[in-house]
């Protein structure tokens, strides 16, 4: 075992994107510098560090997802209407085809069907202000309380496929945590990909985080259990344990990760005390499949909802929360460190539906 903040050699790699030859001068020029190298989008052309970019409000992450849904909604109500049966199966179908799911959907009009009728609402802002309120309403259990202090170490599991930013999103977090005045472990149990361990031991460095490690192609629940005995000796808040992505079919690598959870519960009942998954929002209603998946392998009891601005498929909050009732940690709404939002039902309603219709 090493627990370590030793920089990686010059081959490393970003998660989803090939880290530039630190060696060639020509990409010198442009590579991101300081801490914005990890964690946010800008290039640098001179040697001094750049600062972090400017936050991403939810409301501009979720411009896209806004932009379509009203487009829909804009449609439903153009021209001559009423507010009768037929009306309610236009927004029905506008719902499901913005990934908000076909269960959600149904569940979202009748009770805003069930609201119109309460308050007799006649117009067509009063309609969508319903719909606002009641996908808030949907959103709650999905905004929970999150108490992190309950145990020390405080153990969490990170999970998910393959390409959902998985180990930039647990550095990100550890950020957070960081940030809130919490020691943080992380513990590189990704062995599987080539270069990971060397991301997450670079992350920690530049966050100043230690990272427990061993080499590429180790027993990730090895790696674990070394990080927990660690981390109960120093005395750690918080321990991550960051896990290789893998898809449900592969069989072999599902069970490394069922592994790990068995090493960690047969050290302490209650541990891991939470598995995150992480889910990429552009995979749409297919992210609800994954969940089921890592939910029967692992018993996933959190979610973190990334790259929410690189689609319009902000709807797929509304399905996950309808369908599994779990608490949505953290939001992806940009690219920078400051982008990872502590999820909200009404900031996130209030991003999607506009307060007026034309906006």
């Amino acid at each position: 075992m090493t627990e370590t903040n030793t920089p990686p050699d010059k081959s490393l790699q970003q998660e989803e994107n090939l880290e530039p030859n630190s060696d060639n001068p020509a990409q010198k020029a442009t590579k991101p510098s300081g801490f914005a190298r990890f964690f946010g989008r800008g290039k640098s052309t001179t040697s001094e560090p750049e600062p972090e970019p400017a936050p991403v409000s939810v409301e501009e992450g979720l411009d896209k997802s806004r932009t379509s849904l009203m487009g829909k909604i804009g449609n439903v109500f153009k021209g001559s209407f009423d507010i009768n049966d037929d009306l309610f199966d236009e927004l029905e179908e506008v719902l499901i085809t913005s990934d908000i799911g076909l269960d959600a959907s149904l569940e979202l009009v009748e009770r805003l069907r069930e609201r119109v009728q309460a308050e007799k609402i006649q117009d067509a802002q009063g309609v969508v202000n319903g719909l606002k309120a009641e996908i808030a309403q949907m959103l709650l259990p999905a905004e929970q309380e999150w108490n992190v202090l309950h145990q020390r170490p405080y153990v969490m599991l990170m999970v998910g496929v393959n390409g959902v930013g998985k180990t930039t999103t647990t550095a990100k977090i550890a950020k957070h945590f960081q940030d809130q005045g919490k020691s943080v472990m992380l513990a590189a149990a990704d062995t599987f990909r080539a270069a990971a361990v060397e991301q997450l031991q670079e992350w920690g460095k530049r966050m100043d985080i230690p990272v427990v490690a061993q080499g590429h192609g180790a027993d990730a629940a090895a790696v674990a259990h070394d990080a927990l005995n660690s981390a109960i000796v120093k005395g750690t808040q918080v321990l991550m344990i960051d896990t290789a992505g893998r898809l449900h079919t592969q069989s072999d690598l599902m069970e490394q990760l069922q592994k790990v959870n068995r090493v960690l519960a047969n050290l302490d009942p209650s541990m891991p005390h939470e598995v995150m998954q992480i889910l990429d929002a552009g995979t749409g209603q297919n992210a609800l499949s994954q969940l089921e998946h890592f939910r029967k392998a692992v018993n996933v009891s959190s979610i973190c909802l990334t790259k929410l601005d690189g689609s319009a498929k902000g709807g797929l909050a509304i399905s996950l929360t309808q369908k599994h009732k779990l608490p949505i940690r953290y939001i992806g709404v940009g690219e920078g460190y400051m982008d990872l939002k502590p999820f909200s039902a009404k900031t996130f309603a209030d991003a999607l539906i506009p307060d007026t219709l034309g906006n």
